[in-house]
């Protein structure tokens, strides 16, 4: 208590100038003390932020850590998923890999935040909350040692003042030497609390160096953390590419026809093979065959379950973001039409037809073959080389213009009938040579021989009742692809087909096509 008075009295009598004041810090270690303090902020600050950054539950282990990870519970709900779908389905597969690849992640992340927080975060703890505020508590140690060494001294000079000695003079007597060697003694343990605090304050500037070492170690992990990380994702990836370009329900609408053969590996596009095998097997003899229109619902679900394995003919020809004919030879193929003499004009729609790129030529070759092959059937079906030229025309040539489709397609649709149709009446001449159109074995269709010739696996239409019901027996089944699309949407409106200009919806159900001078097409 008593030194506690003397302290309060001392720090009193300093305040106002009435006792000496020794200075507790040179100018170069108050200097040091101030930096002090922002780097206790500074480490303060960082140890909370990156704390912050952590994923995991700080200060366990791995194990534990894991458990609470987000990038191992997306992992885990992946891999379930990829269970639930299982292996069979492209999407079970892409789960799982991507499951997997999640999980390697996630590791990696526990990993690194584990040597962040041993190798940055706790240092950076120690700095700021333990090695900082010992200097600065002995700071605040060594100012009340010198308060009391001031407080010490103040009194051994009262005392001689008291005893009426000159200022030279030391005071004796017991009281004297008591007071005398309490500020000795005092002094002396300023001296080596100094000493201490000074050699503390030194080693903290020196130590500068490796404090700065912890913010190099963070950038040096969290780039070994990626560098980790993105191996792993490399590493999957073309494996996850390999899975998808291997799968073959591939999205076949809206693609170019090159990037959709290319991609599927195929020479006819799948929609067109996939469909004309169907038509081949069951629809040849439907009467109004690509003139029925169905309804939107069915034509929305047929498209849907097409472009995973199958195809629908008219809008996917439609759909192509450049017609089966070109643009480049557009015009070519409109002068041709114009040429009034029959064999002039047949000679330069061959010319045309040989300028295709090779994917649209085999494509063209073998919707020409088909569609010939309907119009034997045109007393039964109503899909005469006219009709079919009118219904299917106009998705299989268009103009590249910006403007009004309805308006061009109303002047050019004549010109598109003129050019089909004849390529359908003489399909032998313009495609010479057989035909398989069932190129990949998929299907049950066989070979074309000619567009004149019985279709070995179609009944013709002179076939009697028992020779139909024999070839019947003996026909090759329809795909589970084609069979299960031929139950759902073959029970009533017939095959789908390209869209149906509104004008021409009324004869579309029963009724004859008008004269073509009658009328316009509205696209």
């Amino acid at each position: 208590m008593k030194k506690q008075f003397n302290r309060m009295r001392q720090l009193a009598n300093q305040t106002v100038g009435r006792a000496e004041k020794t200075e507790v810090l040179s100018e170069d270690l108050l200097q040091v003390e101030k930096r002090l303090e922002l780097v206790k902020q500074v480490s303060h600050s960082t140890h909370k932020k990156l704390t912050a950054c952590l994923q995991g539950q700080q200060g366990v282990d791995a194990d534990k850590r894991s458990k609470k990870l987000p990038l191992t519970t997306l992992a885990q709900c992946l891999m379930e998923g990829s269970a639930v779908l299982g292996d069979d389905s492209l999407l079970g597969k892409m789960l799982r890999l991507c499951g997997e690849a999640e999980d390697k992640l996630a590791q990696e992340l526990i990993h690194f935040e584990l040597q962040v927080e041993r190798d940055v975060i706790e240092p950076l703890f120690v700095l700021a909350e333990v090695e900082i505020p010992n200097i600065q508590k002995q700071r605040k140690h060594l100012a009340k040692l010198v308060l009391d060494m001031d407080s010490s001294r103040t009194r051994w000079q009262q005392s001689a003042k008291s005893s009426g000695l000159a200022s030279n003079l030391q005071p004796s007597g017991a009281k004297a030497d008591a007071l005398r060697e309490e500020m000795e003694e005092a002094a002396n343990r300023v001296e080596i609390c100094r000493d201490q605090l000074s050699a503390d304050m030194y080693n903290f500037v020196a130590k500068e160096v490796d404090y700065a070492n912890y913010f190099q170690t963070l950038i040096e992990v969290q780039a070994e953390y990626h560098r980790k990380s993105l191996a792993l994702l490399q590493n999957v990836l073309p494996q996850i590419k390999a899975q998808q370009e291997a799968w073959m329900e591939k999205p076949s609408f809206g693609k170019p026809l090159e990037e959709h053969l290319a991609v599927s590996g195929r020479e006819i596009a799948f929609p067109v093979e996939a469909c004309v095998t169907m038509l081949l097997e069951c629809g040849m003899q439907e009467e109004g065959l690509f003139r029925v229109a169905p309804s939107a619902s069915k034509l929305k679900k047929l498209k849907a379950a097409l472009d995973c394995c199958r195809g629908c003919l008219g809008s996917y020809l439609r759909e192509l973001p450049e017609p089966l004919m070109t643009f480049e030879l557009y015009e070519e193929w409109i002068q041709a039409s114009n040429i009034p003499e029959q064999e002039k004009r047949l000679q330069a729609l061959w010319s045309a037809c040989e300028k295709l790129p090779k994917a649209n030529y085999n494509n063209i070759r073998y919707l020409i073959k088909f569609l010939a092959k309907l119009t034997e059937y045109q007393d039964t079906n109503k899909m005469t080389p006219s009709n079919v030229a009118i219904v299917l025309g106009p998705n299989l040539l268009w103009p590249q213009a910006d403007g009004n489709m309805t308006e061009m397609m109303t002047t050019v649709s004549l010109q598109i009938v003129g050019i089909i149709e004849p390529l359908i009446q003489h399909a032998d001449w313009f495609f010479p040579g057989d035909i398989e159109f069932n190129v990949t074995g998929n299907y049950g269709s066989p070979m074309h021989v000619n567009h004149n010739a019985n279709y070995s696996s179609m009944p013709s239409p002179d076939m009697d009742h028992a020779d139909r019901r024999q070839h019947d027996q003996a026909r090759r089944p329809l795909s589970v692809a084609t069979d299960n699309m031929m139950l759902e949407f073959y029970k009533k409106d017939g095959v789908l087909v390209p869209r149906i200009p509104q004008p021409l919806l009324p004869y579309c159900h029963g009724g004859s096509f008008p004269a073509a001078s009658r009328w316009k097409r509205h696209f």
